[in-house]
């Protein structure tokens, strides 16, 4: 099979260390121009960044593109049969299994295929702004920004309690870093705005380190 991989550098390298591709020919274009005659399959690291990409992959829809739509409403791309939603964030690369979405003309047969050809574990979620897995850990580090900012404790103290109080893998605040405070708060915000609900609005201090990021 030839994938055409594209998206930033920092996700491609992640896709490339993580990602068995054995057997496959791939192929990574940072910024996708056009869309290669020989291409069977696309990965979009960067889609939510790219939206303009979509224009290009509704031209082409016998390749089936497996883009990154975590920020993305899927009323934007619920029409595309051949496009699906992935899970490509910065820390959720190698997951497995991977997070994937239909969108409503979807068919689930010819995703179960695709990822049986690529030999990748998947599960399939309901189709939405922010997923699942983005959606909860995103709103765990919104929840922690809140208490570090009550000065209730340090975020070193913050990661150590929900490691060993809950036993998760990383705390808030060390998910935050691999996701990256961009990522995290653009989820949030467009989940508030797609949702309306006040438990995915950015706290203040996360809103903070976001406005200061470098444009």
């Amino acid at each position: 099979m030839d994938i055409l991989v594209t998206g930033d550098a920092q996700r491609w390298e992640a896709f490339r260390a993580d990602r068995n591709t054995e057997g496959h020919n791939v192929t990574w274009e940072p910024e996708l121009q056009l869309i290669r005659g020989e291409a069977d399959v696309i990965v979009d690291l960067s889609l939510d960044e790219r939206p303009e990409n979509l224009m290009l992959y509704a031209m082409k829809p016998e390749v089936s593109v497996l883009g990154c739509l975590v920020k993305t409403s899927p009323s934007v791309w619920e029409q595309y049969a051949h496009i699906y939603a992935v899970n490509w964030l910065p820390g959720f690369i190698g997951m497995s299994p991977l997070e994937t979405a239909l969108s409503a003309a979807g068919e689930a047969s010819k995703l179960e295929a695709l990822m049986k050809e690529l030999n990748w574990r998947y599960e399939t979620v309901k189709a939405a702004t922010g997923l699942v897995t983005p959606r909860v850990i995103c709103m765990i580090v919104n929840e922690a920004y809140f208490t570090a900012a009550e000065g209730a404790a340090s975020r070193e103290d913050i990661d150590i309690s929900m490691k060993l109080g809950t036993n998760y893998p990383s705390g808030p605040f060390e998910w935050s870093k691999k996701i990256g405070i961009r990522n995290v708060y653009e989820v949030l915000q467009a989940v508030f705005q797609e949702t309306g609900n006040e438990r995915y609005r950015p706290a203040p201090l996360l809103r903070e380190e976001y406005e200061a990021l470098p444009q």
